[in-house]
């Protein structure tokens, strides 16, 4: 006889847990730049859905039918084995798909902006056939080899968030920085998300779904003792996340000079990610001090991957879900009431815990790698430079612009020029003629260095503005003003298509971007604007050079080139 409570528990849990999917993907747009944000709903949607398939027709038999000696299950084709215990085959198999989806989609925030979507697509069906159900079986599967030592992650610290991790920071690396992220000297240079609101209402989302992900890992909502046990999971749940929360926006405050939003948000997340291992086991006190830990440990470590080790993490994952779920793990073996180190003095479990990490890490970073070795060498896992400058939402879905009715952002100029300078010690005679390959000799007037003002006004492609940045930084130009503005040319725009239908497109998305110059060549900005912003196609854009009659700097009273510096 199945219980209705139990049944209907784990179908709520599973509603919970899937809506942490649209915690995802807006937690990944918002710390990410509008033109890709398309391309990031798109993958979050896939994700779950391939996920889902993949691991009702091999992945979930693999992880809970049976077991060959305690490594893997038994493949059973579409789960059709009985599975039930006081609930029903389907509504296990449905609550389980919801956390390999979770495992999978992890990934996605540290590979965004720059990775193929096709490519993404094999990983997530991988992940899901193979390398999540054979360590979830370890773990969980009461054969499984870990299991039976007596490892413990109740609801998966190590099992899904660190596993997810983990394969991101493969996959961040395999794939390399963002253009721009990183200077000539190596140094990081901040890439902005583009809606911190988006960000934090992802967050809370997560935040919710999470009551599901950890409360209803009881299975059972049956009798005093469960109800009690699952209390106490919620309460434990929700202190190490705002301990980690409070304490990550003091050590961001003291480091930074102002509390960080960014980094407050992927606390709470860390938190969550810590206590998920052990949130059954240890008492509120002990969740207040995982909470607490996790905190200091997961600004230290989004610092060192990204400025250390240089691998480029836009949404921080590889630290909030690969190092913060080990540690939650291991300290699962400290703070447990019934095994942990403060309780009995005694090491074993502790080591027992370490072991589960390390072996799990192992079992990641081994089959990951070669996927993703694989997948370089042959669909590729990278798109090309001017795909990435233009923007995943067009050069993977043709979509221009995720967000129709609004502007897109123009970005912030000022995180990509940090020394302040005058010119290059030369100035071209001659032109480089992007469309023929030929030089034509530059105007007297535009060639020279003659000390006059002028002002230069590029009308572009809002998608090539990060790569005139780096280039105009190269040649030492240092200030400008860059506006949203709407506009055509003689060809009235053209035409798009959205959901299959035609739109046309007549006013379209331009950036103008306005540099006032009086000690670099004229002639040298007109050819490195030229060589950046060439594509052949309508729409490149724009210069126009005007003669200034003078400046004058408000706050100094100073005027003509001496205003500018």
């Amino acid at each position: 006889m199945y219980s209705s409570a139990d049944t209907i528990w784990i179908l709520l849990g599973s509603v919970l847990v899937f809506f942490m999917q649209a915690g995802f993907a807006l937690l990944e747009t918002g710390f990410t730049r509008a033109k890709n944000a398309g391309n990031i709903i798109m993958k979050n949607i896939l994700n779950f859905s391939i996920s889902s398939l993949v691991f009702w027709f091999i992945g979930f038999g693999l992880m809970y039918n049976g077991s060959k000696g305690g490594f893997t299950g038994i493949p059973d084709l579409f789960a059709k084995s009985d599975y039930s215990s006081t609930y029903p085959s389907p509504a296990f198999l449905i609550y389980q798909t919801m956390f390999c989806a979770t495992a999978a989609a992890i990934v996605s925030g540290a590979m965004a902006e720059r990775a193929k979507f096709s490519s993404y697509l094999i990983y997530s069906a991988a992940i899901s056939a193979l390398v999540y159900p054979v360590s979830g079986h370890w773990i969980w599967n009461s054969s499984g080899w870990l299991h039976q030592l007596g490892f413990h992650d109740f609801a998966g610290s190590t099992a899904v968030h660190m596993l997810g991790g983990l394969s991101a920071f493969i996959g961040a690396a395999v794939l390399g920085p963002r253009s721009g992220k990183y200077d000539k000297d190596g140094k990081s240079r901040a890439i902005l998300g583009h809606n911190l609101i988006l960000a934090a209402l992802g967050a809370f989302i997560l935040w919710f779904g999470w009551f599901g992900f950890n409360g209803c890992s009881t299975l059972s909502a049956t009798g005093d003792d469960i109800l009690l046990k699952v209390s106490r999971i919620f309460l434990n749940t929700n202190i190490s996340g705002v301990a980690s929360t409070v304490t990550v926006m003091f050590i961001t405050w003291a480091r930074y000079g102002k509390p960080d939003i960014s980094m407050t948000i992927n606390g709470i997340l860390a938190g969550l990610v810590a206590i998920t291992s052990g949130c059954d086991a240890v008492t509120p006190p002990g969740a207040f001090f995982i909470g607490l830990i996790t905190a200091f440990t997961m600004v230290f470590s989004i610092e060192f991957i990204d400025h250390k080790l240089k691998v480029d993490d836009p949404v921080g994952t590889i630290t909030v879900h690969g190092v913060c779920g080990a540690l939650g793990t291991i300290l699962t073996g400290i703070f447990s009431q019934n095994s942990g180190i403060l309780y009995t003095n005694r090491f074993d479990f502790f080591l027992v815990q370490c072991t589960g990490v390390l072996a799990t890490a192992i079992w990641a970073a081994v089959t990951i790698g070669l996927l993703f070795t694989v997948l370089r060498h042959t669909v590729g896992i990278r798109v090309s430079e001017d795909e990435e400058v233009q923007g995943l939402d067009y050069s993977e879905h043709g979509l221009m612009n995720s967000y129709a009715d609004f502007m897109l952002p123009a970005g912030n100029a000022s995180q990509y020029f940090s020394n302040p300078g005058t010119s290059a010690a030369f100035a071209p005679s001659a032109v480089l003629d992007a469309s023929s390959g030929k030089y034509y000799d530059i105007p007297e007037v535009l060639r020279n260095t003659d000390g006059k003002i002028r002002n230069v006004v590029v009308l572009m492609n809002p998608s090539r503005f990060e790569a005139l940045m780096t280039a105009l930084d190269a040649i030492n130009i240092t200030g400008m003003t860059v506006t949203n503005v709407t506009g055509c040319g003689i060809q009235k725009g053209h035409k798009e298509y959205y959901r299959g239908a035609v739109y046309d497109t007549q006013l379209l998305p331009k950036l103008k971007v306005e540099i006032v110059i009086s000690t670099v060549p004229v002639g040298l900005l007109i050819k490195t604007i030229r060589d950046t912003l060439y594509t052949g196609k309508i729409g490149d854009g724009k210069i126009f050079i005007y003669e200034v009659e003078d400046v004058i700097k408000v706050r100094t009273g100073k005027s003509g080139k001496a205003a500018l510096v």
